[in-house]
């Protein structure tokens, strides 16, 4: 909500707005003089001509009751962000199961720093920008296009990215053929141009019968631009040539670790070059890249201890940070998950489990239930049951009081979830500086 709120405010909109706290986010419009409310009351939609609200605010909330009592235009989140995209010329909506965020944050530090001017919309913080959303004067917005819910089909690219396609948010879907034909309508809503893994085959499925040319990265020839001498095997931040058909653009040298990054990056350098950005210019960017919060993201490294934390709730992603993780140079890596749904953690149990293996210790919370009610009988002892050198405790506290007595110097403590267990990994890192 409060990068749409931004771009509205630059451009001149009345815009007030109401929360349950302050966070950081919030504190940056407030500097910039937004009204901002910290309880719901149905006082708050005074003089408003648009509610927008975002899909954790139900039917039932006392403002959008009362917008509804007056009359008033309510849309959800979802509308906003494609009637926002629509006042742009070029919209770059990136899409996929994994690595939208780090890839929609990557094209927008390539395109800033080639003075393409964007607007952004970014599903976490970049440093490069100082926060999760930029107000450009060009006729570029770059955002992330999530399709929990089919809220992606709300925006009409000129440019639609598909990172890869994946079973995910199956008490939506059902299944993944329902998953990979939602990607297909969000490509078929492309103006000019699809960009996909060609390596993917769902994405590539997700892109049949596109009505625009699709454009391929990948690590093969086959690929429109591909990736070659790839320098990842026991190297924390990888390099790589970027090629375009037998010519090689650039020589890309990553600051973020694990080969999930060169895909990440493929697909960042691919749009940027369809954008008109010099090779050089993109090799730079992506070479002064160095994450975004919640990707990797290394909170310190008290005694010896390093703390990190990463919004990897799905075993793909986990296999890829764990993985990348273990290139590192760390004596031992603890991972700390947060299982992120009841559909979820029971759909994947197995998956998760050999994910998890690859992790020195595990520790375990609870299952985060965020929109659900356990009717599938799961909780985390079942996943730990399938785990060696596994803990499984109750809440962030009692998991502070863990990490404390087990993690050694030279020990990488990852948090991973979609959840809030970034709050047990400040937690974590405040003990660790106090012992």
């Amino acid at each position: 909500m409060c990068p749409m709120a931004e771009i509205l405010l630059d451009k001149g909109y009345n815009i007030t707005g109401s929360d349950n706290y302050i966070s950081d986010t919030l504190q940056r419009l407030i500097d910039k003089g937004m009204k901002v409310y910290t309880e719901h009351n149905d006082a708050n939609v005074n003089g408003a001509e648009l509610v927008v609200y975002s899909a954790a605010i139900k039917e039932d909330n006392v403002e959008r009751a009362e917008a509804a009592k007056r009359g008033l235009l309510c849309i959800e989140r979802a509308v906003m962000l494609g009637l926002l995209c629509a006042k742009y010329k070029n919209t770059v909506a990136v899409s996929g199961t994994h690595g939208k965020t780090t890839t929609t944050a990557m094209i927008t530090q390539i395109l800033t720093m080639a003075k393409k001017d964007p607007s952004a919309i970014i599903g976490g913080k970049l440093p490069a920008i100082n926060g999760n959303s930029r107000t450009g004067k060009s006729d570029i917005i770059v955002c992330e296009a999530c399709e929990y819910v089919d809220s992606f089909l709300q925006i009409t690219p000129s440019i639609a990215v598909i990172t890869n396609v994946e079973a995910d948010h199956l008490d939506y879907f059902g299944n993944l053929e329902n998953v990979i034909n939602s990607f297909n309508k969000f490509a078929k809503k492309a103006t000019e141009l699809v960009v996909i893994n060609g390596e993917d085959e769902n994405s590539v499925l997700a892109a049949k019968n596109a009505t625009v040319p699709v454009v391929t990265f990948g690590e093969s020839k086959d690929n429109t631009y591909y990736a070659e001498n790839i320098s990842e095997k026991n190297v924390a931040f990888p390099s790589f040539d970027l090629m375009k058909g037998g010519e090689k653009l650039a020589a890309i040298k990553l600051a973020v670790p694990g080969k999930y990054n060169v895909y990440n990056a493929l697909a960042a350098a691919t749009v940027a070059d369809c954008l008109g950005v010099l090779p050089e210019d993109i090799a730079k960017a992506l070479g002064e890249f160095t994450g975004v919060h919640r990707r990797f993201e290394v909170l310190g490294r008290p005694n010896g201890i390093t703390v990190a934390d990463d919004f990897a709730h799905h075993p793909t992603e986990i296999t890829s940070v764990l993985t990348a993780a273990k290139k590192m140079g760390f004596k031992r890596v603890i991972a700390v998950f947060q299982p992120h749904t009841y559909s979820r953690t029971a759909a994947f149990l197995d998956e998760f489990a050999e994910s998890l293996s690859i992790a020195d210790i595990t520790v375990l919370s609870e299952i985060l239930a965020v929109r659900e009610v356990n009717t599938y009988n799961i909780k985390s002892e079942d996943l730990a049951a399938k785990l060696e050198n596994c803990i499984c405790l109750r809440t962030f506290e009692e998991i502070t009081d863990c990490i404390e007595k087990i993690a050694e110097p030279g020990d990488l403590v990852l948090t991973m979830g979609g959840g809030n267990v970034y709050v047990c990994a400040n937690m974590i890192l405040k003990r660790l500086k106090e012992k």
